[in-house]
């Protein structure tokens, strides 16, 4: 297990004790000594939130990126998009009361440490370096970084080799850890703000090839399907996409888990639907080439739902 994990769950684990403490000996005087006191409730969790009596939750999302979080005539949509509204609806938050925030890739940890926004969801990859600075409730996704071609240069750009070729301009979206991986390779990189700006860059004829990861790639790839070709050139390793919670608000990143959690149980039942398959079936699925599940995330905490109801 890398330092990310362990380091990760060390601290969660922590988190959710003091907390579970916190609240079940402010309750204990209302049990018998022979009761076991049970676990926190999520009504209680909400209360030691920032978020607590916000009339709005706001959360960062793409804006253009296709299939993942896209504004079009007004209607936000997309896969992380209905991760979000799933989350937000657990939270206490209804579709009235969620505020957008567009962000992009270079400022979704400026964003969530200077208040901007309380969550960020937003193909989020969970790094060491980035745990330093915010927290992660997650995976939510597991991808991998790709590379799309235009289909005029899809039989002379294979490997990582060619994408060295200086005669070929990469693009990618700066700050992402797709941009470091190229770097890591020794590959000149063009960064611009998203991808979206390196696809139109591609159809404007600047730069050759762009390098993201293979959801973001699939929802362009969806817009241009007789123009591009994504190629099968995996360079880096997976990518752990998470929700970024701000770094001083630790209940807050369990609740997040909590309900990712609640939704890989019910996805793992006898009808194999939940809010994540739904939303996955919706927009990724038809255009990923090998079909994803949603994956476990790590340290979701014990504690009572809404329905008074222990998890299962």
């Amino acid at each position: 297990m890398n330092q990310f994990l362990t380091r990760s769950r060390v601290r969660s684990v922590a988190t959710t004790l003091a907390v579970a403490l916190t609240l079940t000996f402010a309750a204990a005087a209302g049990y018998d000594s022979q009761q076991e006191p049970p676990f926190p409730s999520v009504k209680e969790m909400l209360r030691n939130t920032h978020i607590h009596d916000q009339p709005k939750l706001k959360i960062g999302v793409y804006t253009d990126s296709p299939l993942l979080g896209e504004l079009r005539d007004g209607n936000y949509s997309g896969f992380d998009i209905e991760i979000a509204r799933y989350i937000a609806d657990e939270l206490g938050y209804g579709a009235e009361r969620i505020e957008w925030v567009p962000v992009a890739t270079a400022d979704r940890i400026r964003y969530l440490q200077d208040g901007n926004v309380d969550l960020v969801v937003s193909s989020f990859s969970m790094t060491e370096e980035r745990e330093k600075q915010v927290s992660f409730a997650g995976p939510y996704l597991v991808t991998t970084p790709e590379t799309m071609v235009p289909n005029r240069l899809r039989d002379k750009i294979r490997t990582i080799e060619d994408l060295r070729d200086p005669k070929y301009k990469v693009c990618s979206s700066g700050g992402s850890t797709t941009e470091v991986e190229l770097r890591n390779h020794q590959i000149k990189v063009h960064p611009e703000k998203t991808v979206g700006d390196c696809v139109r860059g591609i159809l404007d004829g600047r730069f050759d090839a762009v390098s993201s990861d293979e959801t973001i790639l699939a929802g362009f790839l969806s817009e241009h399907p007789k123009k591009f070709t994504i190629i099968d050139m995996p360079f880096g390793a997976s990518e752990q996409i998470g929700v970024g919670v701000p770094m001083n608000d630790p209940v807050l990143r369990d609740l997040v888990a909590f309900f990712l959690y609640k939704s890989y149980q019910q996805g793992r039942g006898e009808q194999r639907t939940s809010p994540w398959t739904i939303a996955y079936n919706q927009t990724l699925g038809p255009w990923l080439r090998v079909p994803k599940r949603q994956p476990p995330p790590m340290n979701p905490p014990k504690l009572v739902d809404v329905d008074e109801e222990a998890p299962r």
